[in-house]
């Protein structure tokens, strides 16, 4: 049953008034036009939404100043505030994220397989859109851009459901991108955007099965939680990130210094930064000194196994507990553990990681290969920090997330990844005997 009525920024900044189930078929009758869409009109839409984005940089500013002084926001971490925060030089990166979506190949109608069968039948396997694709996601309006541009490239709709956080920011954010759909002809409802709530109507729009073809969940432990006890349309988790950086035995340890560093440092509140650095016993004596003097300058709270403080060189260190190797703190704290060898390392990250993105810093090309075969994540890393798992970094000019799961996709969710396939048959007139 439908939740009370709800008010959503839509097109224009308009006010409309629609339920999650009216908004739900609103983007299936949308998609079904956008998914015989011409590229050219798609890469329109995409034009129309960079340029917009350049002319009203003003307005969004504005939308986001507003949110982060809403007393909604009073209570966010600084990193959790560093999400939510857009600048000029975030919204021109939008608008360059958009521009190399468009640049990318279509992925809709790429012929996958082509044969002839026995009985004469001409079969071609072809990539066509999913339909309508659900995001929901925590405080950080930049999604709203990303996702939508992969969307509309992929021929797909899309429903948002933002956090009311950023409700005013991905309001103006959403609006830029159905006045673009508008121009290029393509239906504004492709892009719809849900206001936060609470549960209930995150409930409603998991259990969407006549018109929501995958919902993608971006956050931590608690969403997954929710969605997995409620969903009745597929989910594709885009979950929480515990990445590790593991420094062999064989590790050029300025190399490791510099990764471990930037892997937790640069942006401490993203999935991908490093939640716990594990030394080889071996070199700890000579690592972890002027490692951890690097991170405790930067501002960085340590908590480590015993001898990791032992190690530490008069660093101070809290004792970790037990839930800190499993905790993603999305802030500027690591845990730090002693192993002694490179399966001790493996078994520790395959028991509390969250099968995102792991690393390993060695010369040794054996130890590489056993860390690569042995940890059961999306992307494996070596000599580089984990903050790359990003679909931008890969090429893929943006992404919806970085999926912690293994079907149907891994990994950064790209335009590839937003698609299924049909089966195309031609004959001329077989009759199966």
């Amino acid at each position: 049953m439908d939740t009370p009525p709800r008010q959503l920024p839509l097109a224009g900044m308009a006010v409309t008034t629609t339920t999650v189930g009216e908004t739900c078929e609103a983007a299936r009758r949308a998609a079904r036009a956008l998914s015989g869409a011409s590229t050219e009109a798609k890469n329109a839409a995409l034009e129309a939404t960079a340029r917009l984005l350049g002319e009203r940089g003003a307005e969004i500013l504005e939308a986001n100043a507003a949110d982060l002084a809403d007393e909604r926001a009073a209570g966010l971490t600084e990193a959790l505030r560093d999400r939510l925060t857009l600048s000029e030089e975030r919204v021109a990166a939008m608008a360059g994220g958009v521009r190399a979506v468009a640049a990318l190949p279509d992925p809709v109608g790429e012929e996958l397989e082509h044969k002839v069968l026995d009985s004469g039948l001409d079969l071609r396997k072809v990539r066509v859109p999913l339909g309508v694709v659900g995001v929901v996601y925590e405080a950080r309006p930049n999604v709203t851009i990303d996702c939508a541009a992969l969307t509309i490239k992929s021929g797909n709709a899309i429903v948002l459901r933002g956090s009311s956080y950023a409700e005013r920011s991905n309001g103006a954010l959403a609006a830029i991108v159905r006045e673009a759909l508008g121009e290029a002809g393509l239906p504004q409802d492709a892009v719809l955007l849900l206001a936060g709530g609470g549960r209930e109507d995150l409930a409603e729009l998991a259990t969407q099965d006549d018109s929501v073809d995958l919902l993608i969940p971006r956050g931590g432990q608690g969403l997954k939680a929710t969605l997995r006890d409620a969903a009745t349309v597929p989910v594709m988790y885009a979950a929480a990130g515990n990445c590790h950086v593991y420094v062999h035995s064989d590790a050029d340890l300025e190399m490791a210094r510099r990764i471990a560093f930037n892997a937790k440092v640069q942006r401490p509140g993203v999935c991908n930064a490093a939640e716990t650095l594990l030394v080889d016993a071996a070199v700890a004596g000579d690592f972890l000194p002027d490692a951890l003097a690097d991170l405790r300058d930067a501002g960085v709270e340590l908590v480590g196994d015993e001898r990791a403080r032992t190690s530490a060189g008069g660093v101070e260190m809290g004792a970790a507990t037990e839930e800190d190797w499993g905790t993603e703190y999305l802030d500027l704290k690591l845990a730090v553990g002693v192993v002694d060898s490179l399966t001790d390392a493996v078994e520790h990250i395959n028991r509390h990681g969250t099968r995102h993105s792991e690393a390993i810093v060695t010369r040794s090309e054996d130890a590489s290969g056993r860390f690569a075969a042995g940890v059961d994540a999306a992307v494996v890393y070596t000599n580089a920090s984990t903050r790359f798992t990003d679909g931008f970094e890969f090429g893929m000019g943006a992404e919806i997330g970085n999926s912690t799961q293994k079907l149907h996709a891994r990994g950064p969710i790209g335009l590839r990844e937003l698609t299924t396939y049909k089966y195309v048959v031609r004959g001329d007139g077989q009759v199966r005997e």
